[in-house]
């Protein structure tokens, strides 16, 4: 990852949105605070990632809640979402 403060930042902005392209860049102020800039595309693949390890964690712990009710391999999963006539 790439670090800059934020003069260098200002004046070489065009150089560092096109590294944020391929990785994050880490932008320092001298309050010690720090920024990250990136892509749109990495910032939407962290939060699908985030979301999906989400999804599994709440399966994992519904698992070791025992609110899971076992598979039947003879029923026919998609029968719930067929129209009753």
């Amino acid at each position: 990852m790439q670090s800059a403060n934020a003069k260098k930042f200002r004046a070489e902005l065009k150089d560092y949105m096109d590294a944020a392209i391929t990785e994050p860049v880490r932008i320092n102020r001298r309050d010690m605070e720090s920024f990250i800039l990136m892509s749109e595309t990495i910032y939407d693949d962290f939060r699908n990632e985030i979301q999906s390890l989400q999804r599994r964690l709440i399966g994992m712990n519904e698992i070791l809640d025992g609110k899971t009710t076992e598979y039947d391999h003879h029923e026919d999963r998609l029968e719930r979402f067929k129209k009753k006539k």
